[in-house]
C-alpha cells in the first residue's frame, strides 16, 4: 500500500504553507497518529479571505474553458493518484479500503461532471411586450458568479462531499477557502496540492484545517458571499443564525428510511438495505436507520436481515474483506451504544449486535424501538437499523414523514402507483424506488427538507446556488 508523509500543509492563497504541524491526525483503527497538518490560525483564515477577494474578478474572467482545463487536469490527476488517496482516507476515516476507492471514484465522477458543466452556463432571452407599456423592450439574463466562498467539509466523505463545493466553484468562477475536517483533513490538502499544478489566480483558493471554535469568519465574515456547510443539523443552523446576509447551503442530517411493501423482491432488498445500513459503519447521513416491512413478509424478511447482519465482516478497514470498520471516534461509538442500551431499556429486542469495543460497534437491528426513543429519532450515524411493521401503505410513508428530517426516503414496490404516490406524499428531498435512501448519483439534485437542510448539492444544482442572475433590459424603438 501506499504511505503517508509525517507532515502536510495547508493551503493558504494557491500556496503550499507549513507554519506549524499542529494537528495530529490518527489512524482509526489503531488510534495512532497517522500524520500531522498545519493548522489555520485566525491570522492565516483572514489573509485567505483577503486572497479570495483579490481573486473575485479575475476568476469571473475566467473563460468557460480555461475553467474546464483546470478542472479536466484535477480528473487527470485524481485518476494518477487513485491508490494514494484511497489509501489515505481508509487510514484517516477508518473507512474500509473498498469504500474508500468506491469514494475516490466519485470524486472524479465529480470533477468530470463539473469539467462538462462548465462550458454549460446559459442563460435566456425573454420578451417583455407582455402589456402594451412593454411594447418594443426585451430582456435578457445571464448567471454570474456569487464571490468568495466558504466551505465547511465533514468527515464521513472528505473527499466527494469537499469535491460537491470545490468543482462547482472553480466551474462558474468562484474563490474559495475551505475547512475541511479536522479529524480527516487529508483529502482536502491533496486536493489543494493538485489545484495548485494550475494556473488559477492567485487567491483562488485556500484549504485550511483549523478547529471549530477558531473558525468563526468562515461563517461571519461579511467579505464571504455564500457559506456551504455539510455537517450535523445542531451545528449548521447555528451557523445560519451567525452568517449574515450571505447566501446559504445547508446539506445536514437524516433519519432514512426504507418502506419494504409485500410485493417487493426480498432477496434484492435484503442485499440493498444491509448496504444501506452498514456502509462505512453506518456514517453517512443518508444511511438506512429505520426500515419499515409489510406486515405479511415481516417476520421473513426481519430473518433475513438477522442471518446477514451476523455475516458481515468487522476489522481492519485496510484489509479487503473488511465491511465494518471502525466509527471515527470513541466517542461516537460510546453515544451510540448508549442509545442502543437505552432503547433496549425501554422495551426494545436486541435482535443481533449491540457490542462495543473502543470505536468498533457491532452492526446493530432492533424492533419494537419505543416511539420517544433517540435510536428511532435522532441521527444514528452508524451501524443501527431499526425494525418497524406496517399494514397498510399509508401508514408507512406516515412513519416515514413522522421524522423531523428529510433528505432521501426508499420505497421496494414493484406498484407504479404507490410510486408516485410516495413521490408526491413524502415529505423528503429524494425518493428511490427499489433501491435504499443512500443510493446517489453526482449529477443528480441532493439535499433535503426539514431540519435537513436548505438548498440542493449535485454540480449543476449547486452551480445554481453560487451564481446570481444579472439581467439585462434593452429598449428597442
Amino acid at each position: 500500500m501506499p504511505s503517508l508523509k509525517e507532515t502536510y500543509p495547508l493551503y493558504l492563497n494557491n500556496t503550499a504553507q507549513q507554519p506549524n504541524t499542529d494537528l495530529e491526525v490518527t489512524d482509526k483503527f489503531t488510534g495512532k497518529v497517522a500524520f500531522r497538518t498545519a493548522l489555520a490560525t485566525p491570522e492565516i483564515i483572514d489573509q485567505a479571505i483577503a486572497g479570495a477577494v483579490q481573486a473575485t474578478e479575475p476568476m469571473a474572467k475566467l473563460a468557460s474553458y480555461e475553467r474546464q482545463a483546470v478542472l479536466q487536469h484535477c480528473v487527470d490527476r485524481f485518476k494518477e493518484r487513485f491508490d494514494e488517496l484511497a489509501y489515505a482516507l481508509c487510514v484517516e476515516a477508518g473507512k474500509p479500503i473498498k469504500d474508500s476507492e468506491g469514494e475516490v471514484t466519485r470524486l472524479i465522477d465529480t470533477f468530470r461532471i463539473a469539467a462538462e458543466e462548465s462550458v454549460r452556463m446559459y442563460g435566456e432571452v425573454m420578451p417583455l411586450d407582455i402589456s402594451e407599456r412593454a411594447k418594443g423592450y426585451q430582456a435578457i439574463w445571464k448567471r454570474v458568479p456569487v464571490g468568495p466562498c466558504s466551505f465547511i467539509s465533514p468527515f464521513n466523505f472528505p473527499l466527494n462531499l469537499a469535491a460537491h463545493k470545490v468543482a462547482p466553484a472553480i466551474a462558474v468562477g468562484c474563490p474559495f477557502v475551505m475547512k475541511p475536517a479536522s479529524m480527516t483533513p487529508l483529502g482536502a490538502i491533496i486536493m489543494g496540492e493538485v489545484l495548485a499544478e494550475t494556473d488559477l489566480p492567485e487567491g483562488a483558493f485556500s484549504i485550511l484545517p483549523a478547529h471549530r471554535d477558531g473558525a468563526d469568519m468562515f461563517t461571519e465574515d461579511e467579505r464571504l458571499k455564500l457559506l456551504s456547510f455539510t455537517g450535523s443539523p445542531a451545528v449548521g443552523w447555528a451557523l445560519k443564525a451567525k452568517s449574515g446576509k450571505k447566501k446559504v447551503v445547508l446539506e445536514l442530517g437524516g433519519n432514512a428510511a426504507v418502506v419494504v411493501d409485500r410485493d417487493a423482491d426480498l432477496d434484492d432488498a435484503l442485499e440493498r438495505i444491509i448496504f444501506g445500513a452498514f456502509y462505512q459503519s453506518g456514517q453517512s447521513c443518508i444511511g438506512v436507520q429505520r426500515i419499515i416491512i409489510h406486515e405479511d413478509v415481516y417476520d421473513r424478511f426481519r430473518d433475513m436481515m438477522v442471518e446477514k447482519t451476523k455475516s458481515l465482516v468487522a476489522g481492519d478497514p485496510k484489509d479487503r474483506d473488511t465491511f465494518i470498520g471502525p466509527m471515527i471516534s470513541e466517542k461516537e461509538a460510546s453515544r451510540l451504544k448508549g442509545w442502543i442500551d437505552d432503547a433496549i431499556d425501554g422495551g426494545a429486542s436486541l435482535l443481533t449486535g449491540g457490542g462495543c469495543k473502543g470505536n468498533m460497534l457491532e452492526a446493530t437491528l432492533l424492533e419494537n424501538v419505543h416511539k420517544d426513543a433517540k435510536a428511532l429519532n435522532e441521527e444514528a450515524f452508524g451501524p443501527l437499523a431499526i425494525l418497524q411493521k406496517f399494514s397498510d401503505f399509508d401508514d408507512g410513508l406516515a412513519e416515514v414523514n413522522r421524522s423531523t428530517f428529510g433528505l432521501q426516503a426508499g420505497i421496494f414496490t414493484r406498484d407504479l402507483f404507490k410510486m408516485f404516490d410516495a413521490w408526491d406524499r413524502l415529505e423528503v428531498g429524494g425518493v428511490v424506488i427499489n433501491d435504499v435512501p443512500s443510493y446517489r448519483v453526482d449529477n443528480m439534485p441532493y439535499g433535503g427538507v426539514k431540519d435537513s437542510g436548505l438548498g440542493r448539492e449535485g454540480i449543476k444544482f449547486a452551480m445554481e446556488d453560487m451564481t446570481e442572475i444579472r439581467n439585462l433590459v434593452v429598449r428597442r424603438n
